[in-house]
């Protein structure tokens, strides 16, 4: 069983986080903290595996936290959630070795796919220190493995999809369904199949364009 340790300043939010934690197999709430005191003492005498932290806490900064904590219990995983987006504050964070940042507000699902990451990862990889690592090992702890795709819509090719890739990669700037229709030869419905899919997908931004009249016109950016 996983122990994790929830730190968060909001009562109900940390009751919520519990609750979402509790419900998941093989992860336990061993304890909750309010305040950064509060989770230096609770860290030293539960040992928690796992800790899900908030930045902002009422009498230290999260991320100072995390260093205060890393000293006592080298081996410790963090997992930050916090509505902090500057990315200096997630640039230090993942310099401070967290497992993974989690933006507030987030969905159930949204911590299920995180925790069941780090039970299949980070978990065994500090339980077998003698174990030696194959790259695909490696691969998952840094997310670059196990990642599948949807199917891909109805009537729509895995040929075509990868041209439709590579349009959005080497456009210039935003480009429309119009437009990709165009370099394609084929209808702007079919091609903003494609260009959805793909923003589904989280690999092609999706960009509004303001002008007159009607809707705002809907460009797409390969996400690097």
């Amino acid at each position: 069983m996983i122990k994790v340790l929830v730190i968060d300043d909001d009562f109900m939010v940390a009751k919520v986080h519990a609750g979402f934690v509790n419900s998941e197999p093989g992860f336990t709430v061993v304890g909750v903290a309010h305040s950064a005191s509060d989770a230096l003492k609770a860290a030293a005498a539960l040992s928690p595996d796992l800790i899900l932290l908030d930045i902002h806490l009422p009498d230290m900064n999260g991320l100072d936290l995390l260093q205060r904590l890393r000293e006592g219990q080298p081996e410790l995983d963090v997992l930050v959630i916090s509505a902090a987006r500057e990315m200096e504050t997630v640039r230090r964070a993942l310099r401070g070795g967290i497992v993974h940042y989690l933006m507030k507000p987030f969905s159930r699902e949204d911590l299920r796919e995180r925790l069941e990451h780090y039970a299949k990862t980070y978990q065994p990889l500090g339980q077998a220190t003698d174990q030696e690592l194959q790259q695909a090992d490696v691969n998952r702890l840094f997310g670059l493995a196990g990642q599948q795709r949807r199917p891909l819509p109805k009537g729509c090719s895995a040929e075509t999809m990868e041209l439709v890739q590579n349009i959005v990669k080497e456009a210039a700037e935003p480009i429309s369904a119009t437009e990709t229709a165009e370099k394609l030869g084929t209808s702007r419905v079919s091609a903003r199949r494609y260009l959805e899919y793909l923003a589904e997908e989280n690999l092609a931004q999706v960009n509004l364009r303001y002008g007159g009249v009607g809707r705002p016109e809907r460009r797409y950016s390969w996400r690097t």
